[in-house]
């Protein structure tokens, strides 16, 4: 499998990674059984594919426990993206040593800030990620959910950041409109998460009703929506008529729509890897198949146009759970 530059920086990363969320279970995804985390792992980097993506907020830090555990002999093929909540200068150096504890390791690849904050000066939290990488707990520096004005404040700091985490997929387009021009322009790495929108572009739900309530809270769903706390009227005729146009194509193209889905955002140009979260050997299996697939530039060019108006109404705002955190 060919491997992509991270950014600026000498880490190279496969195209496609796992993504770990559900790894140690949890109320989000369920019970996860250890066992299958050590097999995807091990299958995974025998495939090609050596990113694995975590956080210290994913299952109360099980989800780092559980990939530690299943990386322990093979750490050195391994690269390891978490992250950290909080920004917090004062604190920063403490939780990412709780990540190495629970990563059984020396060292964090890609150390990355989940969300940004405004409690927090982003000048102190560099200084303080600066000093982690000079003193070899991390390798490089990266930061997750961004928008253009953070993304922005975090460069003028001067620091060097490599990658920029950010939801992706053929319903949620909005880094497209400023702010993967403006992370091409300085050479930061995209790292795409959810690209089948946790389970929609498989075509497995017919109606925004189908869907468990912890999937129905995004913008693309009515307000009205159980767990929804975004306050907006969301798109959901929009998304379920686009979703049938896009399966026509599945099906045109004689594969399954999740495989169009994935195959889709690996051809956009300035995305460095997309995390795709695989909980059993089976899963990835399935998922490696799109490689199998390219897509044809009419394909690309109708996809894009047919999720066009569902962009234009979603906007570029790309904070799909609550609407306001990023600008």
């Amino acid at each position: 499998m060919e491997m992509r530059p991270c950014g600026k920086s000498e880490i190279e990363i496969s195209p496609m990674g796992i993504g770990c969320w559900s790894y140690g279970g949890g109320d989000y995804w369920g019970p996860q059984a250890q066992s299958d985390v050590t097999a995807v792992a091990h299958a995974a980097l025998d495939a090609g594919i050596n990113f694995f993506d975590t956080a210290e907020g994913y299952n109360e830090g099980r989800s780092e426990e559980a990939l530690g555990i299943a990386l322990k002999d093979r750490r050195h093929e391994a690269v390891i993206g978490t992250k950290v909540s909080s920004p917090d200068p004062e604190i920063i150096r403490e939780r990412c040593k709780a990540s190495l504890q629970r990563l059984q390791t020396d060292y964090i690849d890609i150390y990355m800030i989940h969300w940004y904050h405004d409690d927090y000066a982003i000048e102190d939290s560099m200084v303080e990620l600066d000093k982690l990488r000079e003193d070899g707990l991390i390798r490089a520096i990266g930061v997750c959910n961004f928008g253009v004005e953070q993304l922005t404040a975090t460069l003028d700091t001067g620091t060097e950041v490599i990658a920029n985490q950010l939801c992706y997929n053929l319903l949620s387009r909005g880094i497209e409109v400023e702010l993967l021009p403006l992370c091409q322009k300085h050479n930061l790495g995209i790292l795409g998460y959810m690209p089948l929108l946790q389970g929609l572009l498989t075509g497995k739900y017919k109606s925004a009703d189908e869907l468990p309530p912890v999937h129905s809270r995004f913008r693309h769903f009515s307000n009205d929506r159980p767990m929804a706390k975004h306050g907006e009227h969301g798109a959901e005729e929009e998304v379920f008529a686009t979703l049938e146009r896009i399966r026509k194509i599945a099906e045109k193209e004689q594969i399954p729509m999740s495989r169009l889905a994935i195959a889709w955002t690996l051809a956009k140009q300035g995305i460095t890897c997309i995390l795709v979260g695989t909980r059993n050997v089976d899963e990835l299996k399935m998922n490696l198949h799109v490689f199998e697939y390219l897509p044809s530039s009419s394909i690309i060019e109708e996809l894009d146009k047919l999720t066009l108006p569902l962009l234009k109404k979603m906007g570029s705002n790309l904070d799909y759970f609550l609407g306001k955190r990023t600008r």
